[in-house]
């Protein structure tokens, strides 16, 4: 049978386009491999938002010539992001890519692999020469294996709602690389949701690059509107939504959705007026705070989360402190924090740099009060029940498993006796007793588990190790 092996970068859009990929695939008559040495297809899905992110799929890209070297019949696909933009300077880097699909092309990208499959049906098995000296290709590389086949992978879905962005910040490649608002109609998101939880998703990711702009054509419906019409998931969540396109009211709607996901990302990129303005982010500090304020009349118990950047040309330190004194509030329980990186072909990559000195200074100080504040959150769990859904066995360690609670808080405890995937996974809602915070998340025991998010559940033995400490 012919498999086919995905590895992500980037954002839940990435993720996203995976699964579509991984979906078509899998309908054309794939089988999901395990590792790259085990595919006939290797596709590398990627991003260009930041530097590292292109370094990276670019350096994948060189690891795979090995397997190419190793048998030329495997075949090497790229696309996402990075496809789009560096379509042509891709083929010169890495010839021995066999097909390049831009961010636009998903569609032409599964009809390829429908047509390739065929071509594997008289293969033979792959030999030990493939699977030989791997780690090169095995070794870390910051993405993610998307669509393996896992007793939990189904449960989890992402549905996109819009792609493409019309707001031109001035740092971000997206509407360059993934065009203008498209946005999805109603229904056909509504149909893919119910699809999704037909087959055993129990929480649904709406993604889009800023989210909560959604409309439907149609009908004039906004995305509070939208996430109140989706019927079935236990639990719904959504990223990355635009401060700018969160009104009162769209978040007064969204507490109203019992399935809701207690966790908003904001963005907030930066605390000063003057660097927003430079950013074009289309809002103010106050306008932020007062979004914030709205979260906090209507979602009090909700988490919020942001992305910030340091170093932005023209930050004065003036403009980094008004960052820090936010941040230093305790109002984020999380943050993405990033150093400027220039992005060709957007209008900031031709602003005068601040000095990388100060902009690692300013890193450091910010990342240290954001850590504070997002170990005293998880801290502050602590001695208290949570529920998340399962994940799956932590990658670090073959004795825990891992959940995410509707904060996105991981959830880390010692597997039960007994522990069976396939129990679990019909009964994937935990109950974690916290009993340690940490800046990563909150480490536990498992008292009890349960096939609905609202169903009270059924006890769980604690582990053996446990019973011998107490």
């Amino acid at each position: 049978m012919a498999r086919i092996y995905i590895e992500t970068f980037g954002c839940q859009m990435n993720e996203a386009d995976s699964q579509y990929i991984a979906d078509r695939a899998v309908a054309a008559g794939y089988a999901m491999a395990h590792r790259p040495e085990e595919a006939n297809v290797v596709i590398i899905n990627t991003c260009t938002v930041r530097d590292n992110a292109e370094r990276r799929a670019y350096g994948r890209m060189h690891h795979f010539k090995l397997l190419k070297a190793r048998d030329p019949a495997v075949r090497l696909v790229v696309t996402g992001c990075l496809a789009e933009q560096d379509r042509d300077r891709m083929r010169g880097v890495a010839p021995h890519v066999d097909a390049v699909f831009g961010t636009k092309e998903l569609v032409a990208l599964g009809d390829r692999l429908d047509a390739w499959r065929t071509e594997y049906d008289d293969v033979a098995a792959i030999g030990d020469e493939r699977l030989a000296g791997d780690d090169v290709l095995t070794e870390p590389f910051g993405g993610t294996p998307d669509g393996i086949a896992g007793a939990f992978s189904h449960l989890r879905a992402f549905v996109t709602v819009q792609r493409g962005c019309s707001y031109y910040c001035t740092f971000c490649i997206v509407p360059h690389v993934r065009g203008r608002f498209d946005h999805r109609p109603a229904k056909e998101i509504a149909d893919e949701v119910r699809a999704h939880v037909q087959a055993g998703a129990r929480e649904i990711v709406l993604v889009g690059q800023t989210v909560n702009a959604w409309r439907d054509a149609g009908t004039g419906a906004d995305f509070a509107e939208l996430c109140a019409s989706l019927c079935g998931p236990e639990r719904l969540s959504f990223i990355s939504p635009h401060p700018k396109d969160f009104s009162e009211a769209s978040i007064r709607r969204l507490a109203a959705v019992p399935a809701m996901s207690p966790r908003i990302h904001l963005p907030l990129q930066s605390g000063s007026d003057a660097m927003l303005r430079r950013m074009n982010r289309k809002y103010t500090r106050a306008q932020f705070e007062e979004r914030v304020g709205w979260i906090h009349r209507y979602l009090p118990n909700w988490a919020i989360t942001t992305d910030v950047i340091v170093g932005f040309p023209g930050e004065t330190d003036e403009d980094f402190e008004h960052t820090l004194t936010m941040v230093r509030s305790n109002v984020f329980a999380n943050a993405f924090t990033f150093m400027y990186s220039p992005r060709r072909g957007t209008p900031a990559a031709q602003w005068k740099s601040v000095d990388r000195n100060i902009v690692a200074e300013r890193f450091r100080r910010l990342v240290d009060a954001q850590n504070a504040a997002t170990s005293a959150y998880h801290t502050s769990k602590v001695d208290t029940v949570v529920r998340g859904l399962v994940v799956g066995t932590s990658k670090r360690d073959p004795t825990m498993l891992t959940a995410k609670s509707g904060e996105n808080v991981t959830l880390i405890a010692p597997k039960p006796p007994g522990f069976d995937e396939a129990r679990y996974a019909g009964t994937p809602w935990l109950d974690v007793l916290v009993e340690e915070g940490r800046l990563w998340g909150c480490r536990g025991r498992i008292v009890r588990r349960a096939a609905g998010i609202a169903d009270e559940g059924i006890a769980v033995e604690a582990p053996a190790i446990d019973l011998i400490a107490g």
